[in-house]
């Protein structure tokens, strides 16, 4: 039986160079963002950081199980299709992969336990999903990095 994403992703030899990269991704992706949405989510991640020191990297490591989980099925259904580029597959299924991903950062918001957390959250909530979306190739990328 194959290993999960989940079992590839938090292996302890891997697990630090997945939470080290899921943070260069967000960097990277925050600094191709502009206009008002992205000068939003650029706030949004400068009070979490700013106001929660640690915080960001430890909601990494939290929601990594879940992420995981949640690409699960897509990773499976990309093997079994004999797919090349996990990335290209996401961004091809946007809508699905988008939400399934929100679940996970709706779920941190509704149990976390900092009002400017969950403020900042809040604030770009509503957009949020088109800045996953534009991220699913790079996400793709990674995921395919450590699971083959």
């Amino acid at each position: 039986m194959a290993a999960t994403l989940e079992q590839m992703l938090l292996a302890p030899e891997v697990h630090p160079r997945v939470v080290t990269d899921c943070m260069a991704l967000v960097e990277q992706e925050l600094a191709a963002k502009s206009g008002v949405s992205g000068a939003a989510v650029k706030l949004a991640y400068k009070a979490v950081t700013t106001f929660a020191p640690g915080y960001y990297k430890e909601t990494i490591e939290s929601m990594l199980p879940d992420m995981a989980a949640k690409l699960q099925p897509f990773w499976t259904d990309f093997q079994d299709s004999g797919g090349a580029d996990f990335g290209d597959y996401l961004a091809k299924r946007n809508d699905e992969v988008g939400e399934a991903m929100l679940s996970v950062t709706d779920n941190m918001a509704t149990i976390s336990q900092r009002p400017v957390i969950i403020r900042a959250y809040q604030a770009v909530r509503g957009g949020a999903g088109k800045h996953i979306e534009a991220a699913l190739p790079n996400l793709g990328a990674m995921v395919q990095k450590y699971a083959i």
